[in-house]
Order: structure tokens, then C-alpha cells, then sequence
């Protein structure tokens, strides 16, 4: 598996931003209301994460770092606009149910957290690719939620019937509780069967001072993260060197003893 491969594989499976790292709930919950409607938002993300790690992964050595954040908005609200023109333009019926929270993809978790994490250190294809791993992986988990939903709720998925004539939908599924009771039984399954979710603690832990969370740091909180982190590593490096000589005199005074012993 070489690295683009990696990138796309780690965004569907091994860090899956819905059903691992249980990021951006606030779509997944409210527009999952049927599989079509989980398609579309997906899809919508996903053209903004791979177009906004390209942009950010090319300008990232010309962002001051003090201004990393604000300029990250500016380039997501910027691609997020021309998505939600297109959408009301050709998808009417798409923009009309999605709604408000076509515009709040400028400040989805998944965006900002993967334009600091990753395309603000790694360059352009690398950043293209994540952001492809990560767009596929939030689609498939909107649609197979919205999948169930809408089939629980109404008999159907894409608008297609799939129950019978004599099943009862239930409703509250359509609704918004229906969104907790899914991810609910998800995240339940997925802690019984150990399978990796960051509610199981399964997550890799960030090593930095704050604990990795990125979506309330600031230039300077980050400059000074990575210092401290910098600081131990140093200072881990001269503790081994330190214990590594004390093995070393430890070695040569038993030798020499040994050598007087002898003599």
C-alpha cells in the first residue's frame, strides 16, 4: 500500500471521522434524515476537504502561523460558498432540505481539524488525498445512517420502497431522536465488539501538552505546545545519553576491578 493509498484507506477505516473519531455530529445527526440527504452533505464536505487541503497544504509555508485559523476559514467559507451556490443552482431539492447547514461546513470539526492536523504540514497530493480518505469515510457513515433511519422510518431507502405494504413506519425515526437512537446502538455495537471509537478510549492519544485539541488552540497556545513537547523530547534525549555514560563508567570500573582483582 503506498502513502496516497494510506491516506484514502486511513480516512474510511482506520480514522473514519464519524464512526472513530465521532466528529462533526452535528451534521450527522441533523441531516441524516434519509440516505439521499446523508449523500448529499457528504459529498459536500468531501469536495470542500479536498479542495481546502490542497489550498492550505500549497500556501502553507507563506500563512503566518499566528494567523493559520482565520485564514483557514477564509479559504473553507470561500469554497463552501461556491459548493452552496452549485447546490442551489443544480440540486434545488437538495439545498432545500440540507439548509442552513450547507454554510456550517465552513466550521465543521472534520475541515479545520484535518487543515491543521495534516495539510498545513504535508504537501498538496498527500493533503488531496487525505482529504478524499476523509470525505469518502464522513459519506459512507452519513448515508448508512440515513440509510437506516430512512428505512426504519419510512420503509425505504432513496425514496425506493423496500417494505412491504403492510409495515408500519416508525416515525420518530424521521425525527430527531431517531438520529441519537442510531448512533446510540452504533456506538454501543462498536464498544462491545472493541472495534476502534474514540468512546472507548481505542483513539491514539495526541502527544502534545494540550492533549491534541486543536479546534481551541491558538498561534501562540500551539507555538508553546509544540515547545514543550520539543523541551521533553530534549530533554528525554539527555537522560538516555546521561544514563547510557553512567552504563558505560559502570562497565569500566567493574572491568578494571576485575582486572585489579586479578593481578
Amino acid at each position: 500500500m503506498n502513502k496516497y493509498t494510506e491516506r484514502v484507506y486511513n480516512g474510511i477505516v482506520k480514522e473514519n471521522p464519524t464512526f472513530v473519531l465521532m466528529l462533526g455530529m452535528c451534521p450527522t445527526l441533523a441531516v441524516t434524515t434519509s440516505a439521499m440527504n446523508g449523500l448529499g452533505m457528504g459529498l459536500s464536505t468531501t469536495v470542500v476537504l479536498i479542495m481546502s487541503n490542497f489550498i492550505i497544504s500549497a500556501l502553507r509555508k507563506i500563512i503566518p502561523d499566528r494567523v493559520r485559523i482565520p485564514a483557514f476559514i477564509v479559504i473553507v467559507a470561500s469554497l463552501v460558498t461556491v459548493v452552496q451556490l452549485l447546490i442551489q443552482a443544480y440540486i434545488p431539492f437538495l439545498y432545500d432540505a440540507l439548509g442552513i447547514y450547507i454554510p456550517l461546513i465552513v466550521v465543521n470539526c472534520i475541515i479545520l481539524g484535518r487543515a491543521e492536523s495534516y495539510a498545513s504540514k504535508f504537501g498538496p497530493a498527500l493533503s488531496a488525498f487525505d482529504g478524499i480518505g476523509m470525505g469518502i469515510g464522513f459519506s459512507i457513515a452519513l448515508t448508512a445512517i440515513g440509510a437506516v433511519r430512512e428505512l426504519i422510518g419510512s420503509g425505504s431507502i432513496f425514496g425506493l420502497g423496500i417494505m412491504p405494504a403492510s409495515y408500519e413506519a416508525v416515525s420518530i425515526f424521521v425525527l430527531a431522536p431517531g438520529a441519537f437512537f442510531v448512533l446510540a446502538v452504533l456506538t454501543a455495537l462498536q464498544n462491545k465488539f472493541k472495534a476502534p471509537s474514540a468512546t472507548n478510549g481505542s483513539v491514539v492519544q495526541s502527544k502534545l501538552a494540550c492533549g491534541g485539541d486543536c479546534m481551541n488552540c491558538s498561534g501562540s497556545s500551539c507555538m508553546s505546545n509544540h515547545s514543550i513537547l520539543e523541551t521533553r523530547r530534549t530533554q528525554a534525549l539527555e537522560d538516555a545519553l546521561e544514563q547510557k555514560k553512567a552504563n558505560v563508567a559502570k562497565a569500566q570500573a567493574e572491568l578494571d576491578a576485575a582486572t585489579a582483582k586479578k593481578d
